[in-house]
């Protein structure tokens, strides 16, 4: 069997078409970028939500031949357009020189509307995207969260092949998310070339996924990797500026203790994750399956984060003694902590990262979220299945309904 991006897209909307998924993500009034990894269903919520916008394709050939050769005339296409109308450019960083053409449009002609939408920001960020700081508001799109699935969603098979719109929608999931991670690499690393040697980066790809969800130490993937750990700085920074990793900091407000001074990784998606982090005879498949349902957590408050447009920042917290909690979602009227267990059972030593963390930081809601069946409370602490937590997290509810939501909401009373 044969498959690529190009005709894993075409499968997935064809599927997105006979019942389109709704998702929580809301454009702001005016214009805008939309950043997300490939796959992400970007492009198809565009053509949904703006069905008569002027859509520029720059994954097209002919388009970007033609728009490369003559910026210009995307005046002459925007000119003959009535007001009040939306113009999409898809996948801007193929082409960053149209960001001066937008600009000088958006100053002459107030009243059309941008939608921006990148892969990557490394090219634009080369090419100046302050350039419409203040007149396009920046927002992302995730993969799939487990709400906007609903009754679709499932946790085991979201560990497995993750939730990569593109991946989920594919008649092969399995051979979708390996070609996904190939071709993409490919397309987005080599094609663009962002490294000189696509040997090494390749390795580090494998090293790094054994730092998924687990303190990030350059140094030792540098030596797993066989490069030099500058290097691999380099290599995190473009995984970061491609969307495909992300790094969580330490939270160290009013800090009471000495504090890890080391981030925490985690790849975008638990089914890359997956891919990349190639199983061994020595491999323990619970290591893998943990760190994958932990980067699921992630990925969904990031998006929870993302699309409820608050002013919060997930952290982790970690002491030099060595108790760590593995969220902690801090911003003006949010502060949580999070720790999630791969278990069915809990035992008392599950929760004293949480009970030390709520000594130093009494103001703190705490969750502990694990892959048993009953809801819990153990030292005060609410204990709730990952699968009930994941699907109560709405972006339009706070974390206090979420966390009763998920903790009081009998399983069948859904919300409609």
């Amino acid at each position: 069997m044969t498959f690529s991006i190009h005709n894993g897209i075409i499968n997935a909307k064809k599927a997105l078409k006979m019942e389109f998924i709704r998702r929580f993500f809301h454009p702001p009034r005016g214009s805008f970028f939309l950043f997300g990894p490939r796959g992400t269903g970007k492009s198809t919520w565009l053509k949904i939500t703006f069905r008569d916008a002027l859509f520029v394709d720059l994954l097209d050939p002919e388009t970007i031949r033609s728009y490369a050769s003559y910026p210009e005339s995307l005046i002459n296409a925007v000119e003959a357009l009535p007001e009040d109308s939306i113009v999409v450019i898809d996948e801007i960083q193929k082409l960053p020189e149209l960001l001066d053409v937008v600009h000088l449009l958006m100053e002459r002609k107030g009243n059309i509307r941008f939608v921006l939408t990148g892969s990557s920001a490394r090219k634009l960020k080369r090419a100046g995207i302050d350039l419409l700081a203040g007149r396009a508001a920046v927002r992302y799109m995730h993969p799939f969260m487990a709400e906007e699935l609903r009754n679709r969603f499932s946790l085991e098979d979201a560990l497995k092949i993750g939730l990569i719109p593109l991946v989920v929608f594919s008649p092969d999931p399995y051979e979708a998310l390996r070609a996904y991670v190939s071709l993409y690499i490919n397309e987005e690393v080599k094609a663009e070339g962002f490294v000189r040697k696509i040997g090494d980066f390749g390795r580090f790809l494998e090293a790094i996924a054994f730092s998924h969800a687990s303190v990030l130490n350059l140094t030792e993937v540098a030596r797993e990797c066989q490069v030099k750990r500058k290097t691999v700085e380099g290599y995190v920074s473009i995984l970061e500026d491609l969307l495909i990793g992300f790094k969580v900091p330490v939270f160290t407000k009013r800090a009471k203790r000495h504090m890890s001074a080391h981030p925490k990784f985690y790849l975008f998606d638990a089914g890359v994750f997956r891919v990349l982090r190639r199983a061994g005879p020595l491999d323990v498949s619970r290591e893998a399956e943990g760190a994958a349902l932990e980067g699921l957590i992630a990925q969904h408050l990031r998006a929870w984060i993302d699309y409820g447009h608050r002013d919060c920042q997930l952290y982790f917290w970690r002491t030099r003694a060595g108790n760590e909690v593995d969220f902690v979602v801090y911003g003006p009227d949010t502060f949580v902590a999070v720790e999630v267990k791969n278990a069915q059972q809990l035992r008392n030593k599950d929760l004293v990262g949480l009970v030390e963390f709520q000594k130093d930081y009494s103001e703190a809601m705490a969750v502990l979220l694990y892959r048993g069946r009953e809801r819990l409370k153990m030292k005060g602490i609410p204990c709730i299945p990952c699968e009930l937590f994941l699907r109560a997290l709405d972006p339009r509810l706070s974390m206090t309904e979420i966390l009763k939501e998920s903790f009081y909401r009998n399983e069948g009373d859904r919300r409609r």
